[in-house]
């Protein structure tokens, strides 16, 4: 996968079908031999149980060139709110806790539209000072970069 990281669809899948799928078969394969041979408590038995439980979504990549094998991207993507989860335990009240939440939609929101958190809501706030301000401008999508 990292040799076809910047492909196109085409090739990524061309790419699958060709290198992919034959390990994928093999692994099929020896899941489908040797499974119902594994007895007991080890942890061989638990990833064998669940590759199998999971086969049809692991293989739905080599279906589509624009799919990923991994889900590092959403795993990157929910990353700040696990830390913040933990933090969030600490607010003392529903008004702390709402102004944390208010906080980190708003950074989000910013990185989701490129732009630097710390410049867009040092922007908001120098914007929300005057006596006129126009809200609308400052909206992450009507931000200039």
């Amino acid at each position: 996968e990292s040799r076809i990281k910047d492909k196109s669809i085409d090739e990524k899948y061309t790419a699958r079908q060709a290198d992919s799928l034959p390990i994928i078969n093999k692994l099929n394969t020896w899941l489908e031999e040797n499974q119902r041979h594994l007895v007991g408590n080890s942890k061989l038995i638990e990833a064998a149980n669940y590759l199998a439980n999971q086969w049809h979504k692991l293989i739905r990549y080599l279906d589509d060139g624009r799919l990923s094998i991994d889900n590092n991207r959403a795993e990157r993507a929910v990353k700040p709110f696990v830390i913040g989860r933990k933090n969030w335990l600490f607010s003392q009240t529903t008004n702390g806790a709402h102004a944390s939440a208010t906080l980190y939609s708003i950074v989000e929101t910013a990185k989701v539209n490129g732009l630097i958190p710390f410049d867009y809501v040092n922007a908001c706030l120098d914007e929300l000072c005057k006596p006129e301000s126009d809200i609308d401008s400052l909206l992450p999508w009507n931000v200039k970069k």
